[in-house]
């Protein structure tokens, strides 16, 4: 196995993994967020076999510039984690990932490593975790916070609490980063939508780690909301936003 980090530099030729055609504007808005974060501690790896085929992938930084609402300032925080063929599963491939994050939060002198984790959509379960030896500190919503510190006196680490900020966002607000590279398509489907049932979807980037941290989500990164009510919190596509307005309209 091999481990490839990703650079300003081998962008293109590496990929994102998440996505890999250099063409789609998703991979362009998702390369210029990560030209920004690396410079800032963000990381990027591929996990590839002895044919250099991409196997799995993780991308993770310091908590305190991570894109979700947590407060851990002295943690590394893992954004994402995958391993895309099931075969390549349970083959401790998750665990190599997961181990790298660490090596690089006990280089930096940091009290550990967190995650958030979902049984839903666009996250890791808490299964791999539990087993690298995180452990359940928080649940809100459909999230899991985890932690695996080797400080004892550290602060553990604490979700921002996302529902204090829906009730500003009146009418229809759609808020969004280029964190995740599938979003912008998501976007404007969206918006394409919108404008054929005449609804006016207010759509704002997430451009700050500030605004991110203060999103109206767990995810953080994709938030649909309509009077102060959180709709969805993960990219989706025309025909789930068409069936989201038909349920609202009726209210």
């Amino acid at each position: 196995m091999n481990l490839v980090e990703v650079t300003p530099k081998n962008v293109l030729s590496e990929t994102l993994f998440c996505i890999k055609d250099t063409k789609r504007q998703g991979f362009k808005d998702k390369m210029a967020w990560f030209k920004k974060r690396f410079k800032e501690g963000l990381k990027i790896k591929i996990l590839k076999d002895e044919e250099d085929k991409m196997i799995g992938f993780i991308e993770y930084g310091p908590a305190s510039k991570a894109w979700r609402p947590i407060d851990a300032d002295n943690y590394m925080f893992i954004h994402c984690t995958y391993i895309y063929s099931k075969k390549n599963r349970e083959k401790g491939n998750g665990t190599l990932l997961i181990e790298d994050a660490e090596q690089e939060a006990r280089a930096q002198g940091l009290d550990g490593v967190c995650v958030m984790t979902s049984s839903g959509g666009w996250l890791a379960n808490k299964t791999l975790f539990e087993k690298n030896g995180f452990k359940e500190i928080a649940t809100k919503d459909r999230f899991e916070l985890l932690v695996k510190t080797w400080n004892e006196n550290a602060a553990p680490p604490k979700f921002i609490d996302w529902t204090l900020q829906q009730k500003k966002y009146k009418g229809w607000h759609l808020l969004y980063a280029d964190q995740c590279p599938w979003n912008e398509k998501s976007v404007a489907a969206l918006l394409n939508v919108a404008m054929d049932y005449g609804i006016d979807l207010k759509i704002t980037k997430i451009n700050t780690v500030k605004q991110a941290k203060k999103a109206p989500s767990g995810f953080g990164v994709f938030n649909l909301l309509h009077n102060g009510r959180l709709l969805d919190d993960h990219y989706l596509s025309a025909t789930r936003f068409k069936n989201i307005l038909r349920e609202e309209l009726k209210n």
